[in-house]
C-alpha cells in the first residue's frame, strides 16, 4: 500500500492565481476550472484539488505525468474520484477536507 497526503494554504492558491493568470489552465482541467468557478467561494475548492493532485503524485511514486492529467472528480455518492488522462486508477482512493485557511488530501493507493 502506498500513502500519499499533502496540506495546503487556499490563500497561497488564491494569490498564485491572481498573480499569474496561467496558473489555473497549467494545474486544472476545465471540467475542475468550470467545477471550482461554480462555487461561491471558489479558492478552498481549488486548493483541495490542488493537495489531491500533489498526494496522487506522492502515492504512486510518479512525477512524470502533468498536474492537467490528474483530475478529481465526484461521484454519484459525492466521493472524490482521481481520474489521469481520462482513466480511473484502480486501487487508489481519495480524501479530501478543508477549512477557512487550509485544504489537506489523502491518497492511498492498494497495490
Amino acid at each position: 500500500m502506498e500513502l500519499g497526503v499533502d496540506l495546503v494554504e487556499i490563500a497561497r492558491v488564491k494569490s498564485l492565481a491572481r498573480r499569474n493568470p496561467k496558473f489555473l489552465p497549467r494545474v486544472f482541467s476545465s471540467s475542475e476550472i468550470a467545477y471550482c468557478r461554480a462555487k461561491k467561494n471558489p479558492w478552498p475548492h481549488f486548493a483541495v484539488r490542488f493537495a489531491a493532485k500533489e498526494a496522487v503524485y506522492k502515492a504512486l511514486g510518479v512525477a512524470r505525468v502533468p498536474l492537467t492529467a490528474i483530475s478529481v472528480h465526484r461521484g454519484k455518492d459525492g466521493r472524490p474520484s482521481i481520474r489521469i488522462k481520462g482513466k480511473s486508477v484502480r486501487g487508489l482512493k481519495l480524501s479530501l477536507s478543508h477549512g477557512r485557511d487550509h485544504a489537506v488530501a489523502v491518497a492511498v493507493l492498494a497495490r
